[in-house]
C-alpha cells in the first residue's frame, strides 16, 4: 500500500457491512490507529487480520495527531478507525486527517458505514438539506442556546442521543421545535433494531412507555419546516419563546438573525415583554 492516511469506515453494529475495500486497506495498512484499540482488535479478529494497533482517541488524539504525521512520513501507511461507523463522525479523527494533510500527506477516505447517513435513508422524510447536529451539550445555557437555533433552521436536522438522555432529549426537541415528526432509529443495523416515526408531542411518553424502547444508542431524525417567524408574520412569538430561556441580548439577537426583523424594534418589544 502507498503511504498516507486511510480513513476507514468501519461497522455501526452488522459486521457484514464491512466492505471488501475496507478490509484490504485493514490487512495491508502498516499501523491501524484505533479508537478503543481492545474494540478494533475484536474485529479484526474477526476477519482474521493480524496488525499492529495503536490508541487514538479524545483524550490523546492531539498528541497522537503528530505521531501518524511522522509514520506518514517515513512511508508508512496508517489506516484510521473508530469504534463504529466513520471516523470524525461525532467520533474522533477529524484532528488526525487535519494535521496529516497539514504535513502535505495524502489522506484517503474508504467509504462505509455511517449512522448518520444510515437513519436518513430508512426515515421516509423529504428534505432539501440536512443538519447535523451530533450529540446535544448535556444541559444548561449551551444546551438552550444549541436548540433555540435549531429551531430556526427549514432543514430536516439529525442528533445522535444516548440511552440517558433520550426521554429529556424528545422532551426538549418538542419545546424548542414544535409538534414535527421525529423517526426514532434505536440500534441501527443491529438485532434489536427499531425505526419508529412518532410526533414530537407524545414521543417521550411513547419511549417511557416500554423500557425496552429506552435502550441502545438513538439517532434521531426530525422533519425539515420553515421557522413559523420566518415569513414576517409574528416574529413576537418568536421572540417570547427565545427570552424563556435565554438572556435578553442573546434572544433579541437570535431572534432577528431567524426572523429578518429589525433588531432595534425586537429589543424594544423584548423590554416590553420583560416588563422593563
Amino acid at each position: 500500500m502507498a503511504s498516507g492516511l486511510y480513513v476507514v469506515a468501519t461497522p455501526i453494529g452488522n459486521l457484514g457491512d464491512v466492505t471488501t475495500r475496507a478490509l484490504e486497506v485493514l490487512r495491508g495498512a502498516d499501523v491501524i490507529a484505533a479508537e478503543d484499540t481492545r474494540v478494533t482488535r475484536g474485529l479484526l479478529s474477526h476477519f482474521g487480520i493480524s496488525a499492529k494497533v495503536i490508541a487514538v482517541h479524545a483524550h490523546n488524539e492531539a498528541r497522537a495527531a503528530q505521531g501518524i504525521v511522522d509514520l506518514v512520513a517515513a512511508g508508512q501507511s496508517v489506516a484510521l478507525v473508530t469504534d463504529a461507523g466513520t471516523p470524525g463522525i461525532s467520533d474522533p479523527g477529524a484532528a488526525v486527517v487535519r494535521r496529516v494533510r497539514e504535513a502535505g500527506h495524502t489522506v484517503i477516505p474508504i467509504p462505509g458505514a455511517s449512522a448518520l447517513t444510515t437513519a436518513l435513508s430508512a426515515s421516509g422524510l423529504e428534505f432539501e438539506g440536512v443538519v447535523f447536529a451530533g450529540f446535544l451539550p448535556a444541559r444548561g445555557k449551551e444546551r438552550r442556546e444549541r436548540l433555540a437555533r435549531l429551531g430556526g433552521t427549514p432543514w430536516a436536522i439529525v442528533l445522535f442521543e444516548s440511552p440517558h438522555r433520550i426521554l429529556e432529549t424528545l422532551a426538549d426537541l418538542h419545546a424548542a421545535l414544535g409538534d414535527r415528526t421525529v423517526v426514532i432509529a434505536r440500534e441501527l443495523t443491529m438485532r434489536f433494531e427499531s425505526i419508529e416515526a412518532r410526533a414530537l408531542e407524545g414521543a417521550a411518553q411513547w419511549v417511557a412507555a416500554n423500557p425496552d424502547r429506552g435502550r441502545g444508542e438513538f439517532v434521531l431524525v426530525i422533519e425539515g419546516r420553515e421557522p413559523e417567524a420566518a415569513s414576517g408574520d409574528d416574529p413576537g412569538v418568536l421572540l417570547q419563546a427565545l427570552l424563556d430561556e435565554l438572556p435578553l441580548k442573546q434572544a433579541v439577537a437570535l431572534a432577528t438573525r431567524i426572523s429578518g426583523g429589525k433588531r432595534n424594534e425586537l429589543y424594544a418589544m423584548a423590554l416590553k415583554m420583560k416588563g422593563k
